[in-house]
Order: C-alpha cells, then structure tokens, then sequence
C-alpha cells in the first residue's frame, strides 16, 4: 500500500509573496521532492501579529479566522514566516485552551460566519521537515553533500520564543536549524551570540540599532569563517539580505556575506540548480560558494 502524502495548508502570510518569493519557490521546490502536498488557502488574511500592539482581540480575531479556514478544509496549516508562525501557534494554542477567550473570540467570528474548534495544528517549515517528514528522509533526498562549505545559521525569535507557549527548542540555544543544515552535508558553525534578534522589528523607527545589531551578528559569522548565512524567517532574511548593502554604507566596511533560505541550501544539496530554486533573486549573489558545490 502506496504510503499517504502528508498535506499541508500553505499559509504565505503577507511579506513573502511581494517581497520573498525566493523562499516560497525554493520551499515549494524541496518539499514536492520529499513528497509533500501543499494545498493553497486563498482565503487567509494577515497573521495578525502587527495589530497586537494596537488592539489585541483584533489579532486574535485576525488569527482566529485563518485558523477557522484551516479547519473547514481539514488540513494543518504551515508556515514560512516565524512570526506568522508564532501568531497563529499561540492564538490556536490560547483559544483551544481558555474557554472565555474562546467564547469571546467566536463571538466576533460569528459575523463572518465562523466559530472557532480547535481542530488543527499550526507549523513552521523547519517543524514539518524535523517532525513530520524526518531527518533520515531528508538525509536519503540528498544528491550532492555540501561538504565544501562552512555555514551559520540565524533561527530567529518566534519561532522558539516563549519557550513555555512553543516548546519545541532552545531559545537560547536552539538545535533544529543547524541539525537541518548538517543532514546537507554543510558544517554548521557555532559563533558568539547566535540566539540575538536580527533588529528588523524596529527598523521602521529607529535604523541605527538594528544596523547596529547586524552588523555584530556578521562580525561573529566572519569571525568563525563562515561563507553563508542560513535563516528561515523573511523578516531576519531581508535584514540581513536586502540591508546588507546599506549596512555596508553606515559602517563604510564590506561584509559579503550570502543570506540564503533554508530550502535554497536543502535543494542545492538534492541536486536542484540555483535558477530552480531561485538564487539569482538574492540581493548578496553566493558566486563564490556556488563555486564551491
């Protein structure tokens, strides 16, 4: 009996179809390979993680309808983004498990003709390729090891923070990413500082800081000699990728350094050429490690 491919509900949030497609097409690209479905959900809206400062139960509401589509079709959602991730994993997590909140939030709901279960489960990326699909998979889908290059890797914050809300690594210390790198072949390099936020949240008011913040961070990865940077959340990507050139200007230093997404290093390893997975799209080209493979 044919084994069932495993379905997801693809939620792109709002910043990778504009700005990030890179990401969603390597993803797409890696996963197809290791028998993935992902069934669209044209209906979503924002995550709702920028209107939690502003009104809290309109993010929740905000999140409670993407998870209510989720369970109307049946299907687990996954995410690329951490913090879209974060939102609807806590949202869900809240709502199936305070039966006030609940009730509250199905009131707003019921206007759309809604009303929230708790049905599904809410992951990331990095969570469906350790959990659901496992690491000796992936370990067979590789094709071509990495074994030239020396990489690090930027796992983010909502993808592990809170601990006691998420559970499933080390904030301070957080394992997946760099297990997933090394099933590429790659060697995965420990540098001072690693767990620090990227500083993308608060470039809108202040740039100084984040600028700041970057900069540090890429001092560290060059001081281990590492030849890339591996992240899997778009807001960390596009500081350090899109912002790598003004970070450069501010500090009038060179930096160098390839941000690439996950999938883009997974699928190089299986055997994928950049074109297919959308290489040329990074602000920073990996000429050189290219070279390397």
């Amino acid at each position: 009996m044919a084994e069932e491919k495993p379905r997801y509900l693809i939620f792109l949030g709002c910043v990778i179809p504009y700005r990030l497609s890179s990401y969603e097409v390597s993803t797409r690209k890696v996963l197809q390979a290791l028998g993935v479905e992902l069934v669209e959900m044209p209906e979503y809206n924002c995550c709702g993680f920028p209107m939690d400062p502003v009104n809290h139960d309109t993010m929740l509401t905000l999140a409670a309808r993407n998870l209510c589509v989720a369970e109307r079709e049946g299907l687990n959602i996954l995410t690329l983004c951490n913090g879209c991730f974060g939102t609807l994993y806590k949202v869900n997590k809240t709502l199936k498990e305070e039966e006030e909140e609940r009730e509250k939030i199905n009131g707003y709901l019921k206007e759309f003709g809604m009303e929230f279960k708790g049905t599904i489960e809410v992951k990331h990326l990095v969570h469906v390729l350790t959990e659901d699909i496992g690491f000796e998979k992936i370990k067979g889908a590789v094709k071509k090891p990495l074994t030239n290059l020396r990489v690090a890797q930027h796992t983010g914050c909502h993808i592990v923070r809170p601990k006691k809300l998420i559970g499933k690594d080390d904030p301070e210390d957080p394992k997946l990413l760099k297990e997933l790198i090394r099933l590429t072949g790659a060697k995965c390099l420990d540098y001072m500082d690693e767990a620090e936020c990227c500083g993308n949240p608060i470039i809108g008011v202040n740039e100084t800081i984040p600028f700041s913040m970057a900069k540090e961070k890429f001092d560290h990865i060059m001081d281990v000699g590492a030849q890339a940077l591996i992240t899997v959340c778009p807001f960390c990507h596009m500081m350090y990728d899109l912002n790598q050139p003004r970070i450069e200007r501010a500090f009038n230093t060179k930096i160098g350094i390839p941000v690439l997404h996950y999938p883009q290093l997974l699928g190089l390893a299986m055997g994928f050429t950049p074109e297919e997975l959308a290489i040329n799209e990074l602000r920073v080209k990996p000429t050189q490690l290219l070279e390397q493979i």
